[in-house]
């Protein structure tokens, strides 16, 4: 990856003069909350058509791994040897450690973590467009949560330079809080500044997304985003000045697997009531387009 391709650089150099941060853009009442709004079809191959598909069966030769620290205050180091591929299943695992490592992925200079954790990143990018049979896009992973205060899971998109192809996050969500996840958009037309506000909307699914592989998914559509759980839309965002989603059609966007400790997503950054450790797995990961 080349220096100016990193989505979030510019953030950290650039967030005193915006007020959206990464870790949502929601007003002073908190994220949105929502309910399950209907069942979504089932992915039938008549009408999707499989364009990438990881089980996890050999390798991670469709990824490329990220080495070095994040953004967002964040206090973990990604390092290759955090994950692991066995039995058809993708381990990403956290640890609480000292160490010292790369700033992030395109800064070299040394720095101090407290955790080390894995991230990886698709090599293609996926996207909607005007050519017919690629007007929407579907993403698809089955995940188990980790579980302890200060775990930071996520599926999610980008493209480079961040924001101007957009972010979707599908799934963040926070370890201490088991039973909730939350999706969230970011655009920019000038890099390193988002300007989407109120895009975060948080779900409450009411069972304990650490104990069990769930499946989290969305459509995307010129004009519209559907977030969708275990086969139920949870929520569709349509297109507006707050979310910019028409703006980001034809754009392109990596698939991105990580695990996050710490940052600016947590009320409380106190790290002596983190977890020590914990495991984010991925059974497979899968996008379609019709």
């Amino acid at each position: 990856m080349k220096l100016n391709a990193n989505p979030k650089q510019y953030f950290l150099l650039l967030f005193f003069f915006t007020s959206c941060l990464l870790v949502g853009c929601a007003d002073d009442e908190g994220p949105e909350v929502v309910e399950i709004e209907e069942e979504v079809d089932p992915v039938d191959n008549l009408t999707w058509n499989l364009v990438f598909e990881e089980e996890f069966d050999n390798n991670l030769d469709q990824w490329d791994i990220w080495f070095g620290g994040a953004f967002n205050e964040e206090i973990q180091l990604y390092r290759p040897e955090q994950l692991s591929v066995s039995d058809g299943m993708l381990t990403i695992d956290v640890q609480k450690e000292q160490v010292r490592g790369p700033t992030n992925n395109f800064n070299n200079s040394p720095k101090s973590f407290q955790y080390v954790s894995g991230r990886i990143e698709s090599k293609e990018h996926f996207g909607p467009s005007a050519t017919e049979g690629a007007q929407q896009f579907r993403f698809m992973a089955s995940i188990k949560l980790p579980a302890g205060h200060g775990m930071w899971p996520a599926f999610w998109t980008y493209g480079d330079p961040w924001p101007t192809q957009g972010e979707i996050d599908v799934l963040e969500a926070r370890g201490g809080e088991p039973t909730i996840f939350q999706s969230n958009l970011f655009y920019g037309p000038v890099a390193g500044v988002n300007i989407n506000q109120g895009a975060e909307v948080e779900y409450e699914t009411g069972v304990d997304l650490t104990a069990e592989f769930h499946t989290y998914e969305m459509i995307w559509k010129q004009n519209s985003i559907e977030i969708i759980f275990d086969g139920q839309v949870l929520h569709t965002y349509t297109s507006n000045t707050g979310n910019n989603i028409s703006s980001m059609f034809e754009k392109k966007q990596r698939v991105v697997l990580n695990t996050a400790v710490g940052g600016l997503f947590f009320p409380d950054t106190n790290t002596v009531n983190f977890a020590d450790n914990a495991i984010m797995q991925v059974d497979w990961v899968r996008v379609y387009r019709r």
